[in-house]
C-alpha cells in the first residue's frame, strides 16, 4: 500500500495532504524520517505523522455537519479556538473536515476518515459543485449578476463561470444563490467583493446534489448511501 493512502486511510488527510505532510518531513516510517510519498507500506511497518503512529480505520465514516460560526474547520487550532471537532467528539473514528468553510460562514460541511472520498470531494478535476445563500449589502445589479456568471478577478486568479440567482432585493441589501466549482479560500466573499458588494452573512446550501435541508446548526446526520454515491460520482 502507497504510504499517502496509508496516511488517508488512518484519517489524517486526504491523499494530497499526506504528500504535503510527507514532503514537509512530518512522516516517519520505522522511527526513520521520510520524503518519498510513492513508498509502499508493508505488513509490520510502524507509521508515525507528528510523532504519533497510526492505524488505518477500516470501518468507513461519511457525515454532514450543519456548521454554526465561530468554529473553525480545522482538527485542532493552534490559538485554542472551537474547531468542528467538537461538534462531533461523540464520533469514534478518527474523521477530518472535506475542506474549508471560515468561520464566519456556516452551513453544510462534510467530514469523514475516507482520505479517497476526501480527494474526489475536493479536486478541482472532480467538478463538485458547492451552492450558497449570501446576504450581500448593496444592490445587486443585473449587471454586477453577468459579471459573476461570467468569472470575476479576485485578485490575480479569474473565477470559473458561476450560477447566480437573486432571491431577494431590497432598498439596502440582496439575497442570492451562487454555486461554484473552485474553492479558493473566501472566494464567495471575494467575488461580491470584486463588484462592489460585501457579504453580511453566508451559508453553503448544497455539496453537488446533495442538500443541507432542515439540519439544525450544530447538528450532524450521517450521510446516506446514494448522497455519498452521488459524491463519489462526479
Amino acid at each position: 500500500m502507497r504510504l499517502n493512502k496509508y496516511i488517508a486511510l488512518a484519517g489524517v488527510a486526504s491523499r494530497r495532504k499526506a504528500d504535503e505532510l510527507t514532503l514537509s518531513g512530518n512522516v516517519k516510517v520505522n522511527g526513520h524520517a521520510v520524503n518519498t510519498p510513492g513508498i509502499d507500506i508493508g505488513e509490520g511497518d510502524v507509521v508515525e505523522v507528528n510523532g504519533r503512529q497510526l492505524f488505518p480505520e477500516t470501518k468507513k465514516v461519511y457525515i454532514l455537519l450543519n456548521k454554526p460560526k465561530g468554529f473553525i474547520t480545522s482538527v485542532s487550532d493552534e490559538k485554542d479556538r472551537p474547531t468542528v471537532m467538537d461538534l462531533v467528539s461523540d464520533i469514534e473514528e478518527r474523521i477530518f473536515p472535506v475542506g474549508r468553510l471560515d468561520g464566519a460562514t456556516t452551513g453544510m460541511l462534510v467530514m469523514t476518515n475516507d482520505g479517497d472520498f476526501a480527494y474526489r470531494m475536493t479536486h478541482p478535476t472532480h467538478g463538485v459543485y458547492k451552492t450558497y445563500r449570501a446576504k450581500v449589502s448593496g444592490v445587486l445589479s443585473k449587471e454586477k449578476c453577468a459579471v459573476l456568471r461570467k468569472g470575476v478577478d479576485i485578485g490575480g486568479y479569474v473565477t470559473a463561470p458561476a450560477f447566480v440567482e437573486v432571491i431577494k432585493q431590497s432598498d439596502h441589501t440582496a439575497l442570492v444563490d451562487i454555486r461554484i466549482q473552485e474553492g479558493k479560500n473566501r472566494q464567495v466573499r471575494k467575488m461580491f467583493s470584486a463588484v462592489g458588494n460585501k457579504v453580511l452573512e453566508l451559508e453553503r446550501t448544497a455539496i453537488g446534489e446533495v442538500r443541507l435541508g432542515s439540519l439544525k446548526q450544530g447538528h450532524y446526520r450521517k450521510l446516506r448511501k446514494e448522497e455519498i454515491n452521488q459524491l463519489f460520482d462526479r
